[in-house]
């Protein structure tokens, strides 16, 4: 069915569509748009990868927030 997957042709004819639909001055905006996402996503990504590898005071998993019940 699929044997060569995706061909240089195919990629050119995407390219073509993608320009056609979006039009060239909104392609450049888009990929900054994206490039930013994907920095936020691998910062937000690590940041909790490095919160799970992390030990947890005693101290500080208790919340102090709340108000004692006690009278």
């Amino acid at each position: 069915m699929l044997r060569n997957g995706l061909e240089p042709w195919h990629l050119l004819i995407v390219a073509i569509v993608i320009i056609v639909v979006f039009g060239s001055k909104k392609l450049p905006e888009a990929a900054r748009g994206l490039g930013k996402s994907m920095r936020i996503l691998k910062s937000e990504a690590k940041a909790m990868k490095d919160d799970v590898g992390a030990p947890v005071d005693s101290a500080s998993a208790t919340p102090s927030t709340y108000p004692s019940t006690s009278a």
